[in-house]
């Protein structure tokens, strides 16, 4: 069969990644053309355009950025009439996706819809486009389940591929330090975030601490499809190393800043303790919170305990006093983080088990097979 996969970021790169693969072992003569990343490629997908040239975040950045956007929705849905796929798969990315599902559906492609959109904290209307254009949504976080069947529409909770992600990566470098030329000293990560506005906003904030923890050593999590420019001209003289293998760090760290965003819950699932940071443009920060009046967190960590279980440090909260006081809480009090970590396990539970693209892989199956004959 054909599979049109359409992802807009890295971690949607990640999570189709793994369903392509399930999906090859379900359907031997599988083919794929998809808009996502490397990831993808690797698993046998032509790429039509790397995520690196549609990340747009916020709502000033999609604002100056529209017509670069709105090409990219020309030439994604002529795109899917020439290929004529047998199914246009959706990965969360919303703003871009959702657009493609009416598209596709109008035109009588089957839509599945793999990682919901957070309609469940802002834009609940979305609803409505979701069970009028999408055939089949797997949904990823334990309550969303419950969201949906409010607007009586029923979905597939097949759990969060991050469980089995991890765990694919998971083993130990026993060479690590010697191999980064790393001293002995605990490592605090730095996480900025992927996009080239969020490091270039995050980052310089966070080295802000690095003179005050001596006792500690900092590593950055880079990501490759950024130039490595970037990093040094925001670095200048400061001698930090930087990691462009984001599990492998997360392996060996003691705690970790990190931006707000689904690295928030990759930290919590490698049991580092964290503070959370966010600082977007003022215009768009305070549209969104006009928006999302129902939801108390930013990151998904708190997000999906329903408790803070992760300080986050948001706008002007976000400044040198605070990230030492909270950094110093997570690496000098064990009573706090004993309570972190007994609170990442609570985490765990609540996720569900592994095997998420395996499952979501034979919905699909299951649903182009029930289909195929009276859709």
């Amino acid at each position: 069969m054909k599979y049109y996969i359409i992802a807009g970021e890295p971690s949607g790169d990640l999570h189709a990644s793994f369903l392509m693969k399930e999906i090859k072992n379900n359907d031997k003569d599988a083919d794929f053309r998809c808009w996502g990343g490397d990831l993808m490629e690797q698993n046998g997908g032509e790429i039509v355009k790397h995520y690196k040239e549609l990340a747009f975040m916020g709502f000033v950045e999609v604002l100056l950025n529209l017509k670069t956007i709105l090409n990219n929705l020309v030439i994604c849905k002529t795109d899917i009439l020439l290929y004529q796929p047998d199914v246009v798969i959706l990965v969360d990315y919303p703003g871009f996706n959702l657009k493609i599902a009416k598209f596709a559906k109008e035109n009588n492609f089957k839509v599945v819809y793999y990682i919901s959109p957070q309609i469940w904290a802002w834009k609940k209307s979305r609803v409505n486009l979701i069970k009028k254009y999408v055939d089949k949504m797997l949904t990823i976080l334990p309550f969303e389940k419950e969201f949906y069947a409010k607007y009586n529409y029923e979905v597939d909770y097949v759990g969060h591929p991050l469980l089995d992600e991890i765990e694919h990566t998971n083993g130990e470098e026993h060479n690590f330090r010697e191999q980064y030329s790393l001293s002995e000293k605990p490592i605090i990560a730095l996480l900025p975030g992927s996009r080239k506005q969020e490091i270039k906003k995050m980052l310089p904030l966070m080295l802000q601490v690095v003179d005050y923890f001596t006792d500690y050593q900092f590593i950055i999590s880079g990501v490759t499809w950024q130039e490595i420019s970037l990093y040094k001209n925001i670095l200048k003289e400061k001698n930090i190393p930087i990691l462009f293998d984001n599990d492998l760090l997360l392996r060996h760290a003691s705690a970790a800043l990190v931006t707000s965003g689904t690295a928030t819950l990759e930290t919590a699932l490698y049991n580092v303790p964290q503070v959370v940071c966010y600082k977007g443009n003022i215009i768009s920060y305070y549209i969104a919170r006009w928006l999302i009046k129902d939801i108390q967190h930013i990151s998904l960590v708190n997000i999906i305990a329903d408790k803070e279980i992760v300080r986050e440090l948001i706008q002007k909260e976000l400044n040198l006093k605070n990230l030492q006081k909270e950094l110093k809480k997570i690496t000098d009090d064990s009573e706090k983080i004993e309570q972190i970590q007994k609170d990442y396990l609570f985490l765990r539970k609540k996720l569900g088990g592994k095997g998420t693209s395996k499952r979501a892989a034979d919905i699909i199956k299951q649903f182009l097979s029930t289909k195929s004959t009276n859709f």
